[in-house]
C-alpha cells in the first residue's frame, strides 16, 4: 500500500496557520476542527514549519515559558519530515519511528498534497488485517467464492 491510497480515504486536506497567529488562536482551532497539528505557511502558501498540541505543550512548559499571546512562528518545528504520494507505508511508517514523529508531510512533484498521521496509518493497516480476517473467515466457511468454468 502507498501514501496516496491512505489520503484517497481520508482525503487531502491540510489545516494550515500563519506564523503570526498566537498560541491561543491554534489551541482553538485545534479543539474546533479536532485536530492536533497544522502546517505553517505564509501568505505566499511557502511551508515554514509545522505545530502541533506536542510543540505547544513543550514550549509552554519551557523554562522561558511561552504564552497563550506567543507567536506560532516561536513554538513551530522547523525541520519538517515528508514524504511523497507513492512511498510505500511501511517506509512511512519506519521513518515517523525512526524520527519520533507523529505526522509527515505529503509532497508530489514539489507541490503539498496533504498530512498522514501515525493514527492514519495505523487505522488503514486495522482496515486492511480486518478485511483479511473477513476473507479468511468466508474461506473457511466455504462462501464468498465461485468455481466457474
Amino acid at each position: 500500500m502507498h501514501v496516496k491510497t491512505v489520503l484517497g480515504n481520508k482525503g487531502f486536506d491540510a489545516f494550515s496557520v500563519s506564523p503570526d497567529d498566537t498560541v491561543l488562536t491554534v489551541l482553538r482551532m485545534f479543539s474546533k476542527k479536532k485536530i492536533g497539528f497544522a502546517v505553517v505557511g505564509d501568505r505566499d502558501g511557502t511551508v515554514l514549519g509545522t505545530v502541533s498540541e506536542r510543540d505547544i505543550c513543550q514550549a509552554m512548559s519551557s523554562a522561558e515559558g511561552a504564552s497563550r499571546q506567543t507567536a506560532i512562528k516561536e513554538v513551530m518545528a522547523k525541520n519538517i519530515e515528508t514524504c511523497a504520494l507513492d512511498d510505500n507505508l511501511v517506509k512511512v511508517m519506519a521513518a515517523m519511528t525512526e524520527k519520533k514523529t507523529r505526522h509527515m508531510l505529503v509532497y508530489n512533484e514539489g507541490a503539498l498534497r496533504g498530512v498522514i498521521s501515525i493514527g492514519d496509518v495505523v487505522k488503514h493497516r486495522l482496515d486492511e488485517v480486518m478485511r483479511e480476517e473477513k476473507d479468511l473467515m468466508k474461506y473457511i466457511d466455504g462462501t464468498g467464492y465461485n468455481y466457474a468454468s
